[in-house]
């Protein structure tokens, strides 16, 4: 069984992704766009817009995304996308790439169960929680 994150924007999933990419050295293998698809699923004011996306990155993970027109796309506080780093190295600069244009709900710092942990409110609205096992953990 596989879980993956799908995550719906207003317009601007092309760009949320291509960030995403950069914070996670993630490859984007699939991009199809609304002009590519059956023409009721196609107007001329999205046709170049983000019907389905996938990126891939670290050991199997994957984020789904798409320009969602059909329904109108609601911000909400139901959901995070959580991400276990490898060490805190990798955390970190996870956490402070998410962080650029966003806000912080919980500094990435030591926590009582040990490690590190962070969350993010990112620039599109996105919420994130980066945990990272401590250097001690990896030694």
């Amino acid at each position: 069984m596989k879980c993956d994150v799908y995550l719906s924007f207003d317009g601007n999933c092309e760009e949320a992704m291509n960030f995403y990419k950069d914070i996670f050295d993630g490859e984007i293998p699939i991009v199809m766009r609304y002009k590519d698809g059956p023409p009721e699923y196609s107007q001329p004011e999205i046709e170049n817009k983000v019907m389905h996306t996938t990126m891939t990155f670290g050991n199997g993970c994957e984020l789904k995304a798409s320009d969602d027109f059909h329904m109108p796309v609601i911000k909400g506080s139901n959901f995070h996308v959580s991400i276990a780093a490898d060490d805190e190295e990798q955390g970190s600069a996870i956490y402070y790439g998410l962080l650029e244009g966003g806000q912080s709900t919980m500094p990435f710092n030591d926590v009582f169960w040990g490690g590190k942990f962070g969350s993010v409110i990112d620039k599109f609205g996105v919420q994130w929680m980066v945990s990272a096992p401590s250097n001690e953990a990896n030694s």
